[in-house]
């Protein structure tokens, strides 16, 4: 009995690191990268260096970073060691890097 109930609490534990690492996942739309990677080759930004920041999807960049928007668009970016970062505002978090 013992052997089931640790076997089914070890299964849930998985499903739920599993369910929660979806809900992280950030897909931008085909047509959203579009207009954001357009905007970007019409609005240079001059590149910013961030020494011991992983550039990740998943990675929070510093408050002391500035995030610049893109019309219609929810998501901000920023361009760190010549590869500009899509950034969820609210979070800072990058959820994609576009090279």
């Amino acid at each position: 009995m013992k052997m089931r109930l640790s076997t089914a609490a070890a299964g849930f534990l998985l499903l739920a690191g599993v369910g929660a690492a979806a809900a992280q996942d950030v897909i931008i739309a085909p047509e959203q990268e579009t207009v954001i990677r357009e905007y970007v080759e019409k609005q240079p930004l001059a590149s910013v260096e961030l020494p011991g920041v992983e550039l990740n999807i998943g990675s929070t960049l510093p408050d002391t970073v500035e995030l610049h928007e893109v019309p219609d668009v929810e998501y901000r970016y920023v361009v760190v060691d010549n590869r500009t970062v899509v950034v969820d505002p609210g979070t800072r978090k990058i959820v994609k890097i576009i090279q």
